[in-house]
């Protein structure tokens, strides 16, 4: 028994699979963070735009 842990303890071959799944959390949390922040920003925009057409409308220029 004390062999068998041993073995399992001094063993690697998953480490690079969790070493890559790290990573593209990360990556996918950053992205996430950045489209988060781009949607509002293009909302923000958005209704800006739409504001200063209506407000040209209305004032019949």
């Amino acid at each position: 028994m004390k062999q068998l842990m041993l073995r399992l303890w001094q063993e690697d071959d998953g480490q690079d699979l969790v070493e890559y799944a790290l990573i593209v959390a990360a990556v996918g949390l950053a992205l996430i963070t950045t489209v988060n922040q781009l949607s509002t920003a293009v909302v923000s925009l958005y209704s800006s735009i739409t504001q200063g057409l209506t407000s040209i409308g209305a004032s019949g220029q």
